[in-house]
């Protein structure tokens, strides 16, 4: 007894292959298939834009940058600069600490040399008796004195400051002071800009501009509290 061949099957060849399957609508297509609108997604994750096409991608949703980064906002008393990132910026007090110390420093150093100088124009004095040459010795003794304190200024700042990026007043109080721009250490210019800024501005002004220079970072409008000698001299004062 013969049966009749199955539909879509050709009745003179039994053996030929079948046409595929097409899947019903809605519901889940054959193995191999290149799947309909409407089907079931394949399996996996669902891929991110710009992802491996194909490839899952895993893990969890990159933040929008992290402290430091370019383009950052940074938090308030940071600050980021160029080169070094993030950075704590320091505060009025303890700046204000720091130029007391150097003060100090710098005071000790000036009473031990007008000592010796003027240990050195009485000895010199006592033992002369024309009152020309004593007072010739006493004028050289004052000029020498004012001399030695200019020198010790400038250095004390200046050289501190571009050699070592913070004088010992701000070392004690782990400041430093940083070129604005680079993150570096500021050049000796820079530095004879900082700390000849309120001097200069001071003797024109009857010493009334260094006072306004001193208090200058409570008007900085960005929250950096960089003084007008910071900003001429492009530094920023930050703590270690």
């Amino acid at each position: 007894m013969s049966y009749p061949p199955p539909p879509g099957q050709d009745p003179n060849n039994p053996y030929a292959q079948q046409p595929p399957q097409q899947p019903q609508a809605g519901g889940q297509p054959g193995y191999g298939y290149p799947q309909q609108p409407g089907a079931q997604p394949g399996y996996g994750y669902p891929q991110q834009p710009g992802g491996i096409p194909g490839q899952p991608q895993y893990g969890y949703p990159q933040q929008q940058g992290f402290p430091g980064a370019p383009g950052q906002q940074a938090p308030e008393g940071y600050t980021n600069i160029p080169n070094l990132g993030m950075a704590q910026i320091a505060s009025y007090g303890q700046r204000f600490g720091a130029r007391l110390l150097d003060g100090l420093f710098v005071g000790v150093i000036n009473f031990a040399v007008s000592m010796v100088l003027g240990f050195g124009l009485f000895a010199t004095t006592s033992s002369t008796t024309d009152p020309n040459a004593a007072a010739a010795v006493g004028l050289g003794a004052i000029l020498l004195t004012y001399l030695v304190f200019a020198v010790v200024a400038v250095g004390w700042d200046v050289v501190w400051v571009s050699v070592k990026g913070a004088t010992p007043g701000k070392m004690v109080l782990g400041l430093s002071v940083v070129d604005n721009r680079y993150g570096t250490k500021p050049a000796f210019g820079a530095a004879l800009v900082r700390w000849g800024f309120p001097i200069g501005l001071g003797l024109i002004t009857c010493g009334l501009g260094s006072v306004l220079i001193l208090i200058s970072p409570f008007f900085d409008n960005s929250g950096r509290l960089r003084g007008w000698h910071d900003k001429a001299a492009n530094t920023q004062v930050i703590k270690k």
